[in-house]
């Protein structure tokens, strides 16, 4: 059964490299800034930089969502409205929101508003409710199967529903948690305040006072994998949902575009009538060449089990790593070419490295297809660089690079 209207995919950005990333392959990103947000520790924006993000997205067809989905204190209704002025200013296209406070002001402002995951809408009752404030857009709670998806968007006809398919899980329900506060001793550091130090993710020993017995000793029990719904996408998209949201605004911009990349072509795919075996097998190793805890299908199907936890490592489990292997020394625009100092490893026609700025919006992914070393040309391979053998190379490049962008190779790990 073909769904009637296409799905809309959101990218997540952690600041300009990232959007640069995911242009021609999102159909929108959500993201941050400095103030208000559930990811406070990742770069985020600037206030002041709203309107060139949005512009940016618009003139690339792209809608820009920005999140203000935390906890707001009575303290915080002032900088609250502030950001919102600043939103309506740069014609962002909705916000994120899930406090009826900020709820209010948005509505006063005229923002379009999408009622965010921390609100946990869990049934068409709640669904309604928030439908009748005027939401634009639901993003229900990630506890959520699929049959129960669908029945909520079988009796919810005015607003949109958007749902998570790739990304980080949290072991609570939809983030509402106080682990890290606890274990901080700061409310600071709550998860519905975006300063989650995910204690989560650390390994554990849990004592059993009562029967004097060691349940866990050392285990990452409650690690949860990474959502991955790209061999369901058929399934997702015939339910009718009406956007696809991508986790990640704490990763860097490789995985960003990777992971917008793969599920933009499986949308495509679907669209086409060329979704296949042998195609999903293809992106699921490229998605496991990007960070991931392992992956899992979260609530969709049935409710989560052991496998689902990730006990044997911390963090990121793919096999391949981003390798630093140098830095753009100036770039030509008249030849389209960059000068590079390689200090790591060799460079070979045909390797693909990733070119990021430090200090500047840099975000390039680049195939080499021509080797210069002084005045030798046409060369197939550079020779072994190192810390005490640094070599300058000519490289062509398909974008603008600046002076002191790092360069990065993804490695499979030893």
């Amino acid at each position: 059964m073909m769904a009637a209207k296409r799905v809309e995919l959101m990218a997540p950005l952690k600041n300009f490299k990232s959007l640069n990333a995911v242009l021609n392959k999102a159909d929108a990103v959500y993201f941050g800034v400095e103030s208000l947000n559930m990811r406070m520790f990742s770069d985020n924006f600037k206030l002041e930089d709203l309107n060139k993000i949005v512009k940016t997205c618009h003139d690339n067809n792209i809608k820009a969502y920005l999140t203000t989905n935390v906890i707001i204190y009575e303290n915080e209704l002032e900088l609250t409205k502030k950001i919102f002025n600043k939103a309506s200013e740069a014609e962002i296209d909705a916000v994120i929101i899930h406090d009826i406070g900020a709820i209010e002001l948005a509505k006063d402002k005229g923002l379009k508003f999408h009622v965010s995951t921390q609100a946990n809408v869990s049934n068409s009752g709640t669904a309604k409710f928030y439908q009748s404030l005027g939401a634009e857009r639901l993003i229900l709670a990630r506890e959520l199967s699929l049959q129960q998806i669908k029945e909520i968007k079988r009796k919810i006809k005015e607003c949109e529903l958007e749902v998570f398919v790739h990304g980080a899980q949290c072991t609570s329900i939809s983030g509402r948690c106080y682990f890290s506060a606890e274990t901080c001793n700061s409310q600071d550091y709550s998860a519905n305040r975006g300063k989650c130090v995910q204690p989560c993710r650390r390994r554990w020993r849990v004592y059993d006072d009562q029967n004097n017995e060691l349940l866990y000793d050392g285990t990452f029990f409650i690690n949860a994998k990474d959502l991955c719904m790209i061999e369901h996408v058929p399934k997702l998209i015939e339910a009718n949902i009406d956007a696809f949201k991508i986790e990640g605004r704490m990763r860097d911009p490789i995985y960003a575009e990777e992971v917008t990349a793969c599920y933009s072509e499986a949308i495509d795919s679907y669209y086409n009538n060329t979704y296949t075996d042998e195609k999903i097998k293809q992106w699921i190793k490229r998605l496991k060449k990007v960070y991931n805890r392992g992956f899992s299908t979260g609530f969709y199907f049935e409710l989560p089990k052991g496998s689902e936890i990730e006990r044997e490592r911390e963090g990121n489990v793919s096999k391949y790593k981003k390798k630093e292997i140098g830095k753009v020394l100036s770039y030509f625009p008249e030849k389209k070419a960059a000068k590079i100092l390689l200090t790591n490893g060799k460079l070979k026609l045909n390797d693909e490295i990733f070119l990021i700025g430090t200090h500047t919006e840099t975000y390039l992914r680049q195939k080499i297809n021509s080797i210069q070393i002084k005045q030798k040309k046409n060369l197939t391979e550079t020779p072994l660089a190192s810390k005490n053998r640094r070599i300058t190379v000519g490289i062509i490049v398909d974008k603008p690079v600046k002076k002191n962008d790092k360069i990065f190779k993804q490695e499979q790990r030893i």
